[in-house]
Formats: structure tokens, sequence, C-alpha cells
């Protein structure tokens, strides 16, 4: 495996506190997730229900109404989505735009992928009376639209997952290959997990309100029915969730897993457990479905913030030691670029005495040794220039690794860390200074 790329971060402060962020992040994206959930679970439920509507017509009256409430929630979730992607690009910049690049095409294509998704459910949804004769068309255009749907999220995942990864980055040639890394399927798959879940108990609270006319839209569906109907979602789907759970903490690479990033993971799944439990009482219940939704949200809720407040952990601590080695290199850049811009600025100023720049490295690192035509503690440069006359590589390797020559003197240390580049300008100018008071 190639060495891990360290890229030097943009040194710019950030806008306010590193630990403030974070925790806005993690609001901002519980927020966004929350609609991302709604939009994606409801589509999936639309298509589901109305294909189920072909033989029983009150489940395509369901998959309208669930349909029209869909078209909001997927414009909150574009709105929501920009300040966490903001405030990912500045705690983790280098990272998540090399995610970008790394994943380029798939990346670029998600503007249009999205903007076409949102075309086809807003025709979906404006065609079903026009269309309501040709149902094979219009199942067919929600399907491209879930397609896409569920193929724009796969993005997002892969990037954001690569992003944590900086040791397989060499590896990774595009999106295809950004898919084969650890936990990518399984945290896609929690996350479908969690859209159905999530639609399914939000149409249970909506169903149970009384501005909601059941007996006005269906024939034969009654209030309870529906709500049980989409409890039955929440359930299957919530034990598929505690099979896919494990599996997401398993493929996790083991970096990042500290004990507070596994007790938050763990508190979560534990919460979730008993709101699975209610939800199977609520629908063995008779017809007084709901009474125990709130305290079904308020687990779920819990269990949404551990989880949240897990992930951002884990990336903090999977990422910690890259971060405080693109922080050291990007200080000996700025310090590298500190002094290169004054050896620009010296140079002009030796140049306008007349002193080259060999003389000067000359004299920082030679000086005490040598000196132009009597012994010091090595030889003069007049006997220098006679050795390696028009020969300086002569001179650099023999600096970066020298012998003992001589018993009457010490041996000469390395010079290799001056490098190459200087060295032949010291052995430049020991050769022209050796040469020029050598001469006769």
């Amino acid at each position: 495996m190639s060495p891990t790329p360290i890229p030097r971060d943009i040194p710019l402060p950030l806008p306010a506190n590193a630990r403030f962020l974070e925790l806005f992040l993690v609001i901002a994206f519980v927020l966004h997730i929350l609609f991302v959930n709604l939009m994606v679970g409801g589509s999936l439920l639309v298509l589901g229900f109305e294909i189920r509507g072909l033989r029983e017509r009150d489940y395509d009256r369901l998959a309208r109404v669930i349909a029209t409430a869909t078209t909001v929630n997927k414009s909150l979730a574009v709105v929501l989505g920009v300040a966490p992607l903001l405030l990912l690009n500045v705690l983790y910049t280098m990272h998540i735009y090399t995610a970008n690049a790394l994943t380029g095409t798939a990346w670029i294509l998600l503007v249009p992928a999205i903007a076409t998704t949102f075309l086809l459910l807003y025709l979906h949804k404006y065609s079903w009376d026009r269309l309501a004769d040709r149902k094979g068309v219009h199942i067919g255009i929600l399907a491209l639209a879930v397609a896409l749907l569920l193929a724009i999220p796969l993005v997002f995942l892969a990037n954001v997952n690569l992003m944590m990864f900086p040791e397989r980055w060499t590896d990774v040639r595009g999106f295809l290959s950004a898919l084969t890394l650890p936990n990518v399927f399984p945290r896609y798959f929690h996350f479908l997990c969690a859209s159905l879940i999530l639609t399914s108990l939000v149409g249970v609270w909506y169903f149970g309100r009384a501005s909601t006319e059941v007996e006005a839209i269906f024939e034969r569906f009654t209030r309870a029915r529906i709500r049980r109907e989409l409890y039955s979602v929440a359930f299957v789907v919530s034990l598929a969730q505690f099979i896919v759970g494990p599996v997401v903490l398993v493929t996790l690479p083991t970096k990042g897993l500290h004990s507070s990033v596994l007790a938050a993971i763990l508190m979560g799944a534990l919460l979730a457990i008993p709101s699975v439990w209610m939800i199977w009482k609520e629908i063995a219940s008779g017809d007084d479905v709901g009474k125990r939704l709130p305290l079904i949200a308020t687990c779920l809720t819990l269990t949404v913030v551990c989880m949240a407040m897990g992930r951002q952990m884990y990336r903090g601590a999977a990422l910690a030691e890259h971060k405080r080695e693109m922080q050291r290199a990007t200080e000996q850049w700025l310090a590298d670029s500190e002094q290169a811009a004054y050896d620009a600025e010296m140079g002009v100023v030796r140049a306008a005495a007349g002193v080259s720049e060999g003389q000067v490295l000359f004299t920082n690192n030679c000086s005490g040794c040598h000196a132009v035509d009597r012994k010091l503690v090595g030889p003069p440069l007049t006997e220098i220039a006679k050795l390696y006359e028009a020969r300086p590589e002569g001179i650099v390797t023999w600096a970066r690794s020298p012998g003992k020559k001589r018993p009457d003197t010490p041996q000469m240390p390395a010079f290799a860390i001056v490098g190459d580049t200087k060295l032949r300008k010291i052995a430049e100018y020991m050769l022209e200074t050796g040469g020029k008071h050598g001469s006769p």
C-alpha cells in the first residue's frame, strides 16, 4: 500500500471555536438527514403502495396522500443540506475536497441528477389524474425518480466515508472504486432502513390527526388500519435494522472506535429497543392505535442524537492523527515559504553587493573548517580546487557522505541535510575561489 498522503492545510483560522462548529455540524446534519429520510422513505412507500394500488384502489389513494407531502420534504432536505456541507468543508477542508476530487465525475453529476429527480417527482405528482388509465407509465416515472433518489445518497455517503480514510486515497480510482471501501454499503442500508422507519412513523402521526379526513379520502381503509399498516412497515424494517446496525459497527475500521464512540452507539441501540416493543404493542392493539407514538418518537429521537454524536466522535478520532500530521506539514511549508522569501530578498541584496549565494552558504556551513589558502581543520580551497578540478559533483558526493582520508585531521561530518542544490552552489564557489587563489 502506498504511503498515506499528507496534504498541506489552508493556513487560515477557523471562523469560530472548533467544538462549537462540530456541535453545529451535528445539529445541522440531523435536521438535514431527517428530511432526506422523509424524502427517500416517502418515495419508496409511494412506489410500494401505488403498485399495490393496482389491485386495491385504497392503496393508490394512500400513495397519493404520501406523495403530496414528499414534495415539501425534498425542498427542505435541499435547503437544510447547505449548512452541514459548508461546515464539513470548514472543519475538514482537505479531506472532503480530496474525496470529491477522487470521485469527481459522480460528484459533478449530482447536480443534474438532483434536478432530474425533482422534475420527475413533480411530474409524477401532477400527472396522477391524467395518467390514471396508464398506471404503468405513471409508476415508471416514479420508479425512475426512486432509482435516482437511491443513487444520490450513495454518492454523498461514499464521499463522506472516503474522507475518513486518507490511507486509502491512493487506492481509489473513481466512484465505483470508492464503493469497495469498508462500511459503505452497510451504512447505506442503515440509511435506507432509517428512512422507511421515520417516514412510516410520521405517517402514523399524520393519519392520526383529526384534520386528515380519512373517511372522505378512502373507501375501505379506516384510520386505525392505515396507522397499523404504517406501524407494520416500521416494525419489520426496525427488526432488519437490528441486523444492519451491528454490521455497520463491525465493518468500521478500528482506528476511530474509542470507548466514547462505542458508548454513544450502544446507548442509541438500547434506546431503540423499547421503541420497537411499543410499535409491536401498537400493531396488536385494537382501534386505539397511536397512544404510544409520543414515547416511540422520544426514544427514537434520542437514538438519532446518540448515533449522530457517535458518528461525529468517530470521524474526529479517525482523522485526529492525520490532521496533526497535516498541521506539521503546513507549519513546515509556512516556515519554508518564509525562508524562501527571505532567501529571495537576501539574494537581491547579495547580488547588489557582489556576493554569491554559494559564498553565503559556504560561510554558514563550511568556513569554520576550511579557509581559502591556509589549512584550518580541513584542507584549504586552493587544495580542494586541485583535487576536484571542474568536478563540483565530486564535492557534493563527498559532502553527503564523507570518509576519513587524513590521519592528522578529524573526519568531516555529513552535510546531506543541506541538500544537493545548495551543496552544488557551495562546490562551485569553492572551485571558483580556490582556483583563483591557487593560480600562479
